[in-house]
């Protein structure tokens, strides 16, 4: 681990004391793939993590949890290369349709070569703000692991709930970094980078737990809710390169420098070779129905989405639309 981290924490010094180009206005580099210098090697990311074992089991479990329906029409979201549209061809059977949304041309590319042995999976490159699709022309839309990296989630859910039919199924998976765990002899500097990088790149990165109230906010009804977890005990690939991700990333950030993040990825060296390292990570899995009425507006959702939140913070009681009282869950009864 500590060589392949030596070898990129030098380029990291010098991006972060202005010396190399930005690639991206943005930190999280998923906003906007395209603009990368790595996509290579963010597609090869995308692909090791789709291969974990603790990886596939979260999401086929949700795609089961959501209700995808057989011989269905299927839309993801920021569909990246293709690692749930695979699964989902499985679930919809030859008769279905599956169909892959995202606005990297180049991941999109991947994704035709990766899923050219399934013809039931067409690929677009498309926003999720404004997806190139009719009304109610799905019968679920889905976004997995896509929440935590969209600028405005509510107008994505916006627009699955308007291309999809009535009765038909939303649903939203996420990683909740306030809920990440890891095992290191050195706690404080562990919390330092982690949650020094997760706050720095997203926007909000307890995105996972949000999911319901988001849901709700758009309009949705019977919204359930599966929480799973990532763990592992092993330092698969993909959590080395998480944990050299994080690393970088703090040495870019100013959290700390090149020789204390080397030093705190060699603290779970030991760790692995005693068989006592463990990460764990939250997922939230979110499911809704669209009712019976037309889609909603952007700007209702926002209301809605708004005054959930101010509900949220404040605890106050409000008024259901009957006009009676709803006590908030806090509230101490009159007795």
């Amino acid at each position: 681990m500590r060589a392949a981290v030596r070898r990129r924490l030098p380029q990291l010094t010098a991006r972060a004391g202005g010396v190399g180009p930005a690639a991206s206005s943005h930190p999280d580099p998923y906003r906007n793939v395209d603009a990368q210098p790595d996509v290579a090697r963010m597609i090869q990311s995308l692909e090791e993590r789709g291969r974990t074992r603790a990886q596939a089991r979260l999401r086929r479990r949700f795609l089961r949890f959501a209700g995808i329906p057989k011989a269905g029409r299927v839309l993801e979201v920021g569909c990246g290369t293709g690692v749930v549209l695979r699964d989902l061809t499985t679930l919809v059977g030859p008769r279905g349709r599956v169909v892959g949304v995202d606005r990297s041309r180049r991941v999109i590319a991947a994704a035709r070569e990766l899923c050219r042995a399934h013809p039931t999976i067409t690929l677009r490159v498309g926003d999720a703000a404004r997806l190139p699709f009719q009304s109610a022309r799905f019968d679920a839309a889905i976004a997995v692991t896509v929440v935590l990296h969209v600028a405005d989630p509510l107008a994505m859910v916006n627009e699955m709930v308007r291309v999809t039919r009535r009765g038909g199924v939303i649903g939203l998976q996420d990683q909740d970094f306030g809920t990440l765990a890891v095992t290191h002899p050195d706690r404080e500097l562990t919390d330092r980078i982690l949650r020094g990088v997760a706050a720095h790149v997203y926007e909000e990165p307890h995105s996972g737990r949000r999911l319901p109230g988001l849901l709700r906010a758009a309009g949705l009804a019977h919204v359930r809710l599966l929480t799973d977890v990532y763990q592992d005990t092993g330092l698969e690939p993909y959590t080395k390169t998480f944990l050299q991700r994080r690393a970088e990333n703090a040495v870019r950030f100013g959290i700390v420098d090149a020789a204390t993040a080397e030093r705190w990825l060699d603290g779970f060296t030991k760790l692995v070779a005693d068989g006592a390292f463990v990460m764990t990570i939250n997922y939230y899995g979110a499911v809704g129905v669209r009712g019976g009425g037309a889609s909603i507006a952007p700007t209702t959702g926002r209301r809605r989405a708004a005054a959930f939140m101010r509900a949220r913070r404040s605890g106050r009681t409000e008024r259901s639309a009957n006009g009676a009282r709803r006590t908030g869950p806090w509230q101490r009864r009159a007795r």
